[in-house]
């Protein structure tokens, strides 16, 4: 499939969207403390969406059962919000957040400390951020999409910390995966495809302090590390231009 551009009308609608993902996850993170229930963290986040006049991206979505995915200290992505799972002191949790309006989404992703938590942790953390902000350098029209996916990956391993191989990011437009699929690894002897002004991308890297190797859950959609270790998760939804890239999950 040809991965779309997107005209400046378009372009304004994502924006839109994207603000919506930006505040929803300002929002998350003042409510993060020990005590709150997974569930809570998914109420006031699916509140805020449709008080905006947006629709979560994810509630439904190929069955998934819930707006915001709630994934703490060992789960990678896609945990599912519960009134029996509450955040302690120490945690990590990382919070997926999508929005559709206007006929088009946004998706971002942060991981939140609960509470103090361990310098390694803490690391991990920043690690992961600092990734995608190595990738997004090389986010410019005329490189190559596998650019971003090597810098990635060199950064966190420079660190000591392994990058996720069974998810990668994504197109994202008026559908919340579309093409390409973005990988935080390197493709070898692989440029990817040609980056041009207009496309709209989901680039999220997911770095884990043990291990590559995930697992899957018996629900079928809270994705783990296979050693127990650690994960954090750090996305945004760029859009990209002629000069480099623009953030349009950040306010």
């Amino acid at each position: 499939m040809p991965v779309s551009i997107k005209s400046e009308n378009e372009i304004e609608k994502m924006r839109k969207a994207g603000k919506i993902v930006a505040m929803t996850l300002n929002l998350l993170e003042k409510a993060i403390k020990p005590g709150i229930s997974t569930f809570d963290i998914d109420k006031i986040g699916e509140e805020y969406i449709r008080s905006q006049g947006a629709v979560p991206s994810f509630k439904g979505y190929n069955g998934y059962p819930a707006s915001i995915c709630v994934s703490i200290n060992d789960e990678v992505v896609h945990g599912i919000p519960s009134k029996k799972r509450m955040l302690k002191d120490g945690d990590i949790v990382s919070l997926d957040v999508g929005a559709y309006i206007d006929g088009f989404h946004g998706d971002a992703a942060r991981t939140f400390a609960v509470g103090t938590i361990s310098d390694e942790a803490k690391r991990l953390i920043e690690v992961t951020e600092k990734s995608f902000y190595e990738g997004i350098k090389l986010a410019k029209e005329g490189n190559h999409l596998y650019e971003i996916s090597a810098a990635i990956q060199a950064y966190a391993e420079a660190k000591g910390y392994s990058v996720v191989r069974d998810l990668t990011g994504h197109g994202i437009g008026k559908k919340l995966h579309e093409d390409p699929s973005i990988p935080n690894f390197k493709i070898s002897k692989q440029r990817g495809l040609r980056l041009q002004a207009g496309m709209t991308l989901a680039i999220e890297p997911m770095i884990n302090v043990g291990d590559y190797e995930v697992a899957w859950l018996d629900d079928e959609w809270t994705v783990v590390t296979d050693d127990g270790s650690l994960s954090a998760h750090y996305e945004n939804t760029i859009l990209i231009t002629k000069e480099g890239c623009e953030l349009l999950t950040l306010i």
